[in-house]
């Protein structure tokens, strides 16, 4: 028996014979297109390649495309578990030829697969076409050999696609398997085509026209083909099954579920086994593609399929959380062909295990209250829509669960009362917003916020996406439309840009619509936690509202931002290992040309302290570990030695970003701290890290700078070419120049002395009376004065000190000229204090040299002044007070 993976593995490696490039799947959360939430075809990767707004490399593609239908138009949830086929996630086999081949080869490829590759017998397959298409009815004659009764003619749209009201369209050929009269149903296009007897497999699609108008169809220059066929679809009829949860890959999820609930797979507990089974699959591949379960867009989808299962886990009676426990069994199954799983395991099973824990908590309260009211309702009445919103606002049951949970029950929920609940909700909380002081100010953007939504980021894997604008902003006010210089905020459903928070910058870069308008991005802030505005100026065309557009992030810039986030972490941990656990973050700046941490430190670090820092931090770059993000409950991520950012509010799930360690163990993991800014994918991708300085802001609080990657080698560089003119300078080697300018700073240092003590001895040498020539009787007192050029401030004392030793009994005084500038120091001998006060004097002294105060004790004091020129004159005025 073939199994889903030989399937697989066939179909792919049969194209790749044929000249077609095998291309990987494209993530769930389409980059491509912001009207799909979600992908749902093999087709939405290469949309842009149909349309000629993008080229491949290759013009023959095959794909196994993951696929998720669980919300939007295309939206399967509430049936699977009840039916054959229905599933949230599944796998589309495709192949697509760009402008190569066309319906000939397409149909010849197709019918050689399935009867000769796969070996289905010819008499079991009929196919479909449109009613227009007689070019296709006759290839499958030709080519395939069907008779006239097996090629159905189908009017209806059911057989023409269309992208959208406009692009690309065509019509299709279907293909059909025969499960044979001993099940219900009729051929396509009959009155019994409903029934499960033939089961469509492969859909081709022949793209040969674009549709220009509701009624302007014309040809396409380069004719197109896409092709889907579900995997699980095939599979079934190659195992010779009629349900698709009967196939090996979905049987094996079944029985890991039966084994760790001690049930049986097939008895009454089956839909709960193939509810999970299939849940299992879309939440874990939805995880491993960015999307974590939120209130808001796919994050609220992937909860509501998260709970869906959990409470099915629920009925069969798991008492602790089981989703998480069957992700090996997943990973068994898929993880070859899809090895992002396999990378995101610890990320999809933290997040499942958190999600059912507390759901759990709360689940057994919802439901006791959904039996309370339901007693209070006559038989057959809907459950009234203000009970469904309490089940929503306070136990987080989305309408969806309660309606599902009824469902077995025969009874309904009035959906429009649910609707008016929601709506009073959000009035009172409009309300409460608009006389909330200063916040008052934000009514604009709490009201984009109620209207559109959270916008959907998926910038932590991606940093080109399009998106739908919602809104723009320019000044206080909404408007329709931007044009060129217009400064505005454009805000749109989903963006690759990150939003300024926890320290890190917003990004940067240039906003794109197929219209021609251009808007160059600035800035990107996070208005109320929710709307992500993109601060920026048209520089091209108009930009409207409704628009889609292109936003493609500043990706050298994101990537600098990246590794200066990353060498934080690794940094933040490091100053703990050196200096103690009383570190923690006081706040941050994660620039793209640099990094800021300021910490809690009441000393200085010591240059040998910066230089083991940054060893550590090196090392563990070196180390070229994977980083790894996980999300768990705050106490949960405290608990395993997990540190919170400065500033950052948490709500009741957090990001927890671990690195530094072997092969991303959280046991053994360097750095772990909650975070939600985006970071390397391995620390060697940070490069290099070097501290440029460290100082204090505040009591107790000191600043590190540091440069990582290109910014540290071109400082390094910078230092290097430094050291090489100083070198040159010197006439020595680089390497010598340290002990070199060592022996310099101690000959001068010498030769200062020298000098120092030369001034002073001319300075107690004398000269004349003005100049400070011998001691004079003035009034009866011996006055000795001295007036010196450079003589350094500080040896001014001392010298006074010498003098009144000189004249055993007088007053003495000592100026020194230094740049213009004058200070003098007046000293009085200890027996003439009582007459005289050095600080009067030397007051009188400064007054002269164009200054005021100065201070002291009564037998020496010390003053300055800004007129040095005036030495002369300061000497005077102290001997006309000993004058009296």
């Amino acid at each position: 028996m073939k199994t889903a993976n030989d399937i697989r593995a066939t179909f792919l490696d049969y194209f790749a014979k044929n000249g077609h490039q095998v291309v990987d799947s494209s993530p769930l959360v389409p980059r491509n297109d912001p009207t799909l939430m979600f992908t749902n075809a093999g087709m939405v990767q290469f949309k842009n390649v149909f349309t000629g707004a993008e080229t491949r490399p290759y013009s023959r593609a095959a794909t196994s495309q993951k696929c998720v239908r669980a919300g939007g138009k295309h939206n399967d949830l509430d049936n699977v578990g009840y039916t054959a086929r229905h599933h949230t996630f599944f796998e589309m086999l495709g192949n697509f030829s760009f402008g190569d081949y066309f319906k000939d080869q397409a149909i010849e490829l197709a019918w050689n697969l399935i009867t000769k590759e796969f070996g289905l017998p010819a008499d079991k397959l009929t196919v479909t076409v449109h009613t227009s298409d007689e070019e296709a009815a006759g290839l499958w004659r030709r080519i395939a050999g069907l008779p006239d009764e097996r090629i159905i003619r189908i009017p209806t749209d059911d057989n023409f696609w269309r992208m959208g009201d406009t692009g690309p369209c065509g019509p299709c050929s279907e293909i059909f398997y025969d499960h044979g009269p001993a099940v219900a149903g009729g051929p396509p296009g009959s009155a019994d085509a409903d029934g499960d007897r033939f089961i469509e497999i492969w859909n081709l699609v022949f793209m040969q026209f674009e549709q220009r108008g509701p009624d302007d169809l014309v040809p396409l220059p380069k004719p197109s083909i896409d092709t889907g066929m579900g995997l699980e679809r095939l599979a079934a009829v190659l195992q010779g099954r009629h349900d698709n949860y009967d196939i090996d890959l979905m049987r094996s999820l079944i029985l890991a579920s039966a084994d760790a609930t001690s049930s049986a797979p097939d008895g009454p507990h089956a839909v709960s086994h193939r509810v999970i089974a299939d849940h299992l699959r879309s939440c874990s591949f939805l995880i491993a593609d960015g999307v974590l379960p939120s209130n808001e867009g796919r994050g609220y989808v992937l909860r509501r399929i998260m709970r869906r299962a959990m409470r099915h886990a629920h009925m069969i009676g798991a008492r602790d959380p089981l989703m998480h426990r069957l992700v090996p069994a997943l990973i068994t199954q898929m993880g070859d062909a899809y090895p992002e799983l396999t990378r995101a395991r610890a990320l999809i099973v933290e997040t499942l295990k958190l999600e059912e824990t507390r759901f759990k908590q709360t689940l057994e309260r919802g439901l006791r209250l959904l039996e309370e009211e339901e007693a209070r309702l006559d038989a057959g009445r809907a459950l009234p829509g203000d009970v469904a919103f309490k089940l929503y606002d306070t136990y987080g049951f989305p309408l969806d669960l309660t309606q599902d949970v009824l469902r077995g029950r025969g009874r309904g929920v009035d959906e429009a009362g649910f609707k008016a609940a929601m709506d009073e909700q959000r009035r009172k909380a409009r309300e409460a917003w608009a006389g909330s002081g200063e916040a008052a100010t934000e009514r604009l953007w709490f009201e984009l916020r109620d209207e559109l939504g959270a916008t959907e980021f998926f910038g932590y894997d991606t940093e080109v996406a399009e998106g739908k604008v919602t809104a723009l902003v320019r000044g206080d006010a909404r408007v329709e439309q931007a044009g060129i210089g217009d400064q505005v905020f454009v805000i749109v459903n989903q963006t690759p840009f990150y939003a300024e928070s926890g320290g890190q910058v917003g990004d940067t870069g240039v906003i794109f619509s197929p219209g021609g308008a251009e808007v160059v991005v600035t800035d990107t802030l996070k208005k109320l936690g929710a709307v992500w505005a993109h601060a920026g100026t048209v520089t091209k065309g108009t930009l409207k509202v409704g628009d889609v557009v292109e936003l493609r992030v500043d990706g050298e810039r994101r990537g600098a931002i990246r590794a200066n986030h990353s060498a934080t972490h690794l940094l933040h941990k490091a100053l703990q290992d050196r200096l103690g656990e009383h570190v923690t973050q006081k706040g941050s700046l994660v620039a793209p040309d640099r990094l800021r941490f300021d910490i809690s430190q009441p000393t200085p670090l010591a240059p040998a302290d910066v230089e083991e820092i940054e060893k550590v931090v090196n090392a563990r770059i070196l180390a070229n570990s994977e980083v790894v993000t996980r999300l768990m409950s705050p106490d949960e991520a405290r608990a395993m030695g997990a540190m919170a950012l400065f500033g950052e509010k948490y709500g009741d799930e957090v990001r927890v970003v671990s690195m530094g360690g072997p092969h991303g163990d959280l046991q053994r993991d360097y750095s772990i701290e909650l975070c939600g800014g985006t970071h390397v994918r391995r620390t060697g991708d940070i490069g290099l890290f070097k501290v440029v300085s460290e100082g204090a802001v505040a009591a107790g609080v000191r600043r590190i700078e540091a440069l990582t990657g290109k910014g540290a080698f071109a400082w390094l560089e910078q230092r290097d070419h430094l050291l090489t003119e100083a070198a040159s300078a010197l006439k020595v080697a680089p390497a010598e120049v340290p002990a070199r300018v060592a022996a310099l700073v101690e000959e001068r240092r010498k030769l200062e002395r020298e000098l120092a003590e030369l001034r002073r001895q001319v300075a107690m040498g004398g000269g004349g009376p003005q100049s400070g020539g011998g001691a004079r009787e003035v009034n009866g007192v011996k006055f000795l004065a001295r007036v010196a050029e450079g003589l350094p401030a500080k040896d001014l004392k001392p010298m006074a000190d010498d003098l009144k030793k000189q004249v055993e009994s007088g007053v003495v005084a000592v100026i020194a000229v230094n740049d213009g500038k004058a200070s003098v120091v007046v000293g009085v001998t200890d027996d003439l204090t009582g007459r005289f006060s050095a600080v009067d004097l030397v007051r009188t002294a400064a007054e002269a040299l164009g200054g005021k105060g100065g201070g002291g004790r009564p037998d020496m004091a010390q003053a300055g002044g800004p007129d040095g020129a005036r030495a002369n004159d300061a000497v005077a005025a102290l001997e006309a007070v000993l004058a009296g």
